[in-house]
């Protein structure tokens, strides 16, 4: 079914974001993207395939011509071009194609257009004509008149024509070759990826000729085939990436299944009654279903008409009242103005019967200043309309189970794809001579050995496919749990039987646990308070059981996820005038793997630890074993979609006790909201201290590693894309130097830093059978960058659905590891996560910064940001809103991994 133009205005034909605008830097940045050095040669030989399609240019000297396109008003007003701009620039190539000489473009949905070979001349300017359709009504009411639309004929309609000026200039030449350089090892510049993003918009837009949603590179069809309810009138639906990638072995399409999240289409109020979770129309919040409402898209069943919901009347139905004319019956037929309700107007005057609007608000669609209202019951919501706000835990789950494929799936729907879409079919691609395999790439993998781990009561221990566990094996360094109390807030469980048990479990792994000093079940009159005055509550009755503060306290709580209670009673802990580590459960299934996994929290929270690598006692790590060495995890974390006033969190942890590589702190700062780049690394005070992050943690290797200094520091860092590497070398990198420095030190220490990538579409398989690989599979050849330092390594066990491999991206490495000793380092570091019994699918300091923004993020949870809007909330005279810093931690948890 092919998707009308108005529902992919609403459903969001999200053009490719052009390049990232870098942050004013230094003119000559002092760092660049290093090499490949070389390749591994650890491990054992596994045959691979990966969901790349080898890509052949036979035509390397065509050229893409750049054209800018400038789309007005016969009057020269400006037009935002979101939804209508592909409808114009098709009836442009169907009106005038003889004028460019039959070539074929592609248009960016936007500003740009791209042919093979220049056009005819180097500027055009057009004249092209929209017909906007208006159903009429038998009376000719104003309000009723209906709203542009190009689906479907209707009987009675009336014509309204726009007439637009598109203009089109010669911008740039963009020669293919320039791929082809780049695939040989050269420095890839502007036109390599110009090239390569031109290649790109060729597939979306033939994606949108099929009638598709658009979402950056991937591409949606609407077909209930593909959509999987996930809840509150959410539908997740499965979809395709694809895009052109420059590696070792050549040009490839990457291809991969691909999900968004879109509106459930069908009736507007049984979607409304899934959205709020109310089983009655009667029991809708309707301030809630207008700000839900607004923008979206619907289509009349009276009519068959689309209209975009500007939003809810406030009378019902058959209280909205509006003028329309009247012939009064007599014999003179004339016409008069009389009121009439918008009820009566559809059921009286266009016979509909209506059987649940009388008392339900009305859709407001059409103009602001002339608005036309719509009974609910006749309205519902157009398909692949994307939600973009933050899914529920119940939501997300669903999402997780019912688009889980398994590898032998995942690669059948992808060959099928490319051999089904035909891409390589599209003239301009034919133009350009470009021919695409229809089978996934072959080359060879590795698989690392998995590194040793070492236990209290164990010798050396080798995991198995990437698990272990702790049956017949005591923690490494146990911690004695005493004067510790249970807190329960509402949660239906006996905690005598859970201490009791997690006495017993603590027991068989070498914890000591003295029985709890006493149970505190949440005052019954608190429960319907708002969760911060409950945390005060449970406090209050703490200090008044307690003759001190406790040393721990296990909180009980009765959601599993998302918990309100959770962020204020994290804070309150964390930062609160006592500083008290704390560990929250949600026992709903209580079994020892369950407790077992509830202690090792436990125990590193107090100071302990579970396991280390074999190679870290004695110290025999490669490298790092006679260099003081530090290792930084870097992530940030940003508000849930739609939230633009939430701070960002930027969290960093730092490795201690060199030359240990399993112990780690943490620290944590806010920032502006959505903002990648980590701006407090460095913080210089006027009083001339520094209150940076680096330097916090500087300090603490220093204090742990018996007054060492590191005089090598390696760098890991999350979340961002390619086109910031520049950023993290020259900017935040940048920092971290000035922070060592600002302690008064002259030589800065080597670095080597590294970025990994969760957030990409190449998979992994074996060769023959389609299986996921097993842990310890590395690719640093064939589908790997032409010329960048970069490798695929999946260190954990791909147990359901398809495995991802992280991408490692090595920046820059003065300290000069060998591939091997630096592939190994990354692989052993996914092993020292010590609150699991698994290798973590990225190493571990990632896997902290992770879990230390998300917890410190909770603090803010319940704060009061929303007084006024989100555009003016503490707005200061010069118009920037400044950013709430986040409360100090207690200098007793500063020294703890709290964020286990």
């Amino acid at each position: 079914m092919e998707q009308t133009e108005t529902a992919k205005e609403a459903s969001g034909d999200q053009p490719l974001p052009p390049p990232l605008p870098l942050p004013v830097v230094p003119p000559s940045p002092k760092y660049s993207i290093m090499s490949r050095r070389g390749t591994g040669r650890a491990g054992r030989r596994i045959p691979l395939v990966a969901n790349h399609f080898k890509v052949s240019v036979n035509v390397p000297d065509a050229v893409f011509y750049q054209y800018s396109v400038s789309i007005t008003l016969e009057d020269n007003k400006d037009v935002n071009v979101k939804g209508i701009g592909r409808k114009l620039i098709d009836r442009l190539y169907q009106t005038y194609s003889l004028e460019f000489s039959g070539k074929s473009f592609a248009y960016d949905g936007e500003k740009s257009l791209y042919t093979v070979g220049p056009l005819p001349q180097k500027k055009f300017e057009f004249t092209v004509v929209l017909e906007e359709s208006f159903a009429k009504n038998e009376n000719g009411s104003p309000g009723f008149t209906g709203s542009p639309n190009e689906s479907g004929k209707r009987s009675k309609r009336s014509f309204n024509s726009k007439t637009f000026k598109i203009q089109l200039s010669y911008a740039a030449k963009i020669p293919v070759k320039s791929i082809a350089l780049a695939l040989k090892g050269a420095d890839a510049d502007n036109s390599t990826q110009d090239a390569l993003r031109v290649l790109d918009i060729i597939l979306r837009q033939q994606a949108a000729n099929r009638g598709c949603l658009l979402v950056r590179q991937s591409f949606f069809h609407d077909d209930s085939q593909n959509f999987a309810d996930v809840g509150g009138g959410v539908i997740g639906v499965r979809g395709f990436h694809a895009s052109f990638r420059p590696t070792q072995d050549g040009l490839s399409l990457n291809t991969d299944v691909s999900t968004t999240m879109i509106l459930k289409p069908g009736p507007v109020t049984e979607f409304l009654k899934a959205n709020q979770g109310v089983r009655e129309i009667r029991q809708i919040d309707w301030v809630k279903a207008k700000k839900m409402l607004k923008n979206m898209r619907i289509k009349t069943r009276h009519r068959n008409m689309e209209f975009k919901i500007l939003g809810l009347s406030e009378k019902p139905c058959n209280q909205l009242f509006f003028p329309m004319k009247v012939k009064n019956g007599d014999a003179t037929n004339e016409e008069q103005t009389a009121d009439i309700t918008v009820y009566d107007y559809f059921t009286k005057h266009c016979g509909i019967e209506l059987t649940e609007s009388a008392y339900l608000p009305c859709l407001v669609v059409g103009r602001p200043k002339k608005p036309n209202y719509l009974p609910l019951e006749l309205c519902s919501l157009v398909s692949l309309q994307r939600y973009t706000k933050a899914l529920s835990s119940n939501q997300r789950a669903s999402l997780v189970e019912k688009s889980r494929q398994k590898p032998h799936e995942k690669t059948k729907i992808l060959v099928d794809a490319v051999r089904n879409y035909r891409y390589d079919k599209d003239p301009l691609l034919a133009e350009c001579g470009i021919s695409i395999e229809k089978q996934f790439t072959q080359f060879d993998g590795r698989i690392l050995e998995s590194p040793k781990l070492k236990f209290g009561n164990d010798g050396e221990f080798a995991p198995n496919n990437g698990k272990w566990n702790f049956n017949n094996k005591t923690v490494l360094d146990p911690r004695h749990i005493s004067r510790w109390v249970v807190v329960n807030f509402s949660a239906r469980c006996d905690l005598s039987q859970i201490s009791r048990d997690l006495i017993s479990c603590g027991r068989k792994k070498g914890i000591q646990i003295d029985g709890p000093y006493t149970l505190i079940d949440e005052d019954p009159q608190s429960r319907r308070a708002p969760p911060i005055a409950r945390v005060e509550k449970m406090f209050e009755r703490i200090r008044d059981k307690l003759p001190g503060p406790p040393n721990f306290i296990l909180c009980v709580l009765s959601e599993r996820k998302n918990s309100d209670i959770y962020g204020p009673w994290k804070k309150k802990c964390l930062t609160g005038e006592f500083g008290i580590v704390t560990q929250c459960i949600s026992p709903f299934k209580v079994n020892d793997q369950y407790l077992t996994n509830v202690l090792l929290k436990i125990n590193v929270k107090l100071g302990g630890m579970n396991s280390i690598l074999a190679i870290e006692q004695p110290s025999c790590v490669p490298v790092i074993k006679d260099t003081p060495t530090m290792i930084l995890g870097m992530d940030v974390s940003h508000g849930s979609p739609g939230c633009s006033d939430i701070p960002s969190i930027a969290a960093v942890v730092g490795s201690r006790y060199w030359p240990y590589i399993s112990k780690y702190g943490a620290s944590v700062r806010t920032q502006s909201p959505k903002v990648e780049m980590i701006d407090a690394l460095y913080k210089p005070l006027a009083n001339g201290e520094d209150d940076g992050i680096i330097s916090e943690l500087l300090v603490d290797f220093y204090r742990t590693s018996n007054g060492r200094k590191p005089t090598q520091i390696i760098v890991f860092r999350d979340g961002v894309s390619e086109s910031q590497f520049n950023q993290v070398l020259n900017i935040e990198l940048d920092q971290i130097i000035k922070a060592y420095q600002h302690l008064g030190e002259v030589n800065i220490p080597k670095f080597t830093v590294i970025v990994a990538q969760k957030n990409h579409h190449m998979k992994l398989f074996q060769a023959g059978n389609s299986n996921n690989v097993p842990p310890g599979t590395i690719v640093d050849t064939k589908i790997v960058h032409p010329r960048n330092y970069d490798f695929y390594l999946c260190s954990h066990a791909g147990m359901i659905g398809t495995s991802r491999p992280a991408h490692y991206h090595v920046l820059l490495d003065e300290i000069g590891f060998s591939p091997d000793d630096l592939q190994n380092l990354i692989h052993s570091l996914s092993y020292v996560y010590q609150r699991s019994t698994t290798a973590t699918s990225i190493v571990a300091p990632i896997c902290y910064a992770h879990l230390a923004a998300y917890q410190v993020g909770q603090f803010m949870k319940f704060e009061d940001l929303s007084e006024t809007s989100s555009g003016q909330r503490g707005m200061t005279s010069s118009g920037i809103i400044p950013v709430p810093e986040l409360p100090k931690l207690h200098e007793k948890i500063k020294d703890t991994m709290f964020f286990c």
